[in-house]
């Protein structure tokens, strides 16, 4: 990069907030990123720009990745790409004129402290309504499919008789549930997870009940998630509650993270005292972007980020077919030196 190049992307930097809301404006900013689907601004959320300047290691403010191709860059090439320029001269002529424009002032970072209160009611009222799954359709569905692990997972619930609908205009149904409670990193509950299940937990779909849309999340539920042990300086993150529990039935020492979807899994909030992070991405192409784009974020904040592959569709898959003992297999060569027996059944 030149002189020039290096001043300018150390200027835009400084507006890094202000840049991404003019040039990226299908994105929107969560924690101290800007979330967009790529440097084109196409909607989505694998591609992460940086808004603030990190302590050393942490990353400089305007340095963005995009989890999906694995391409990063700085504030120049997002205005290069999104208004197609192809000549510096012109990347910057531009930038240099927005660097003069009067800037808007920023919004309040998103999350869980600035959202409305009512958006975490409903699921907390859902969530005191529900009992420990002990003993419950809720436990007999988990270790049909193959969980053998339940220390540590107070926040799983069953609900006899949850309400559901399939759009607004559709009447309501009675189904038991499977109920997450979904929290930030003080333990605060900002929504919850359904899973409808099959009163006789029948073999179609693993048991879950035959309505259209059998999982539903309710309340704030990004960047959050559905939270296994408590993290000292390891965890593992994955999508699905199935999945995080079939490693847990492997290494129940570890906690772990469900964060109920792909995107929100490449937007977790990391906890400050994180050193290494595994994760179960799932063998799909979804689940590949959104692994590369929480990397990508884990190595910018200093985090060891390893992902961990099943050799099915997901962990649950080889946790079925394989058993405990498989999936061990299958999982020891993934993991650090020395944290499978850290973190193992003793």
């Amino acid at each position: 990069m030149t002189a020039s190049a290096s001043g300018l992307a150390q200027s835009l930097s400084r507006h890094a907030e202000a840049v991404c809301r003019h040039y990226l404006s299908n994105g929107r900013r969560s924690g101290g990123y800007w979330i967009v689907g790529d440097v084109r601004n196409a909607p989505g959320a694998s591609t992460f720009v940086r808004l603030k300047n990190g302590g050393f290691g942490k990353g400089v403010a305007g340095k963005w990745s995009d989890g999906a191709n694995a391409e990063h860059g700085d504030l120049l090439d997002v205005i290069r790409e999104t208004l197609g320029l192809t000549r510096f001269r012109d990347v910057a002529d531009e930038a240099r004129r927005f660097l003069n424009m009067p800037r808007p002032a920023p919004e309040k970072s998103i999350s869980p402290s600035n959202a409305p209160a009512r958006t975490s009611s409903s699921a907390k009222r859902l969530l005191a309504l529900c009992r420990p799954i002990d003993g419950t359709l809720a436990e007999t569905y988990l270790r049909r499919r193959g969980v053998t692990a339940f220390g540590g997972t107070q926040s799983l619930r069953f609900h006899p008789s949850c309400f559901y609908r399939a759009d607004a205009n559709s009447p309501t149904q009675m189904w038991p549930a499977l109920v997450a409670a979904v929290t930030d990193l003080s333990n605060r509950i900002t929504g919850a997870h359904r899973t409808w299940l099959d009163p006789e937990l029948g073999r179609a779909d693993h048991g879950k009940a035959s309505i259209e849309n059998p999982r539903r999340s309710l309340g704030d539920i990004w960047t959050h998630a559905v939270r296994f042990g408590v993290v000292q300086d390891v965890m593992a993150a994955g999508e699905g509650i199935e999945t995080i529990l079939s490693l847990r039935s492997v290494l129940p020492a570890l906690p772990m993270i469900a964060a109920l979807s792909a995107s929100n899994l490449a937007a977790v909030v990391f906890p400050a005292s994180l050193r290494r992070l595994y994760i179960a991405r799932d063998a799909d192409p979804a689940g590949e972007r959104a692994a590369a784009a929480l990397a990508a974020r884990a190595l910018e904040a200093g985090i060891e980020a390893i992902s961990v592959v099943p050799t099915l569709n997901d962990f649950n898959d080889d946790l079925s077919a394989l058993g405990g003992a498989g999936l061990g297999v299958v999982l020891r060569p993934q993991l650090a030196p020395g944290d499978f027996c850290r973190f193992m059944d003793r």
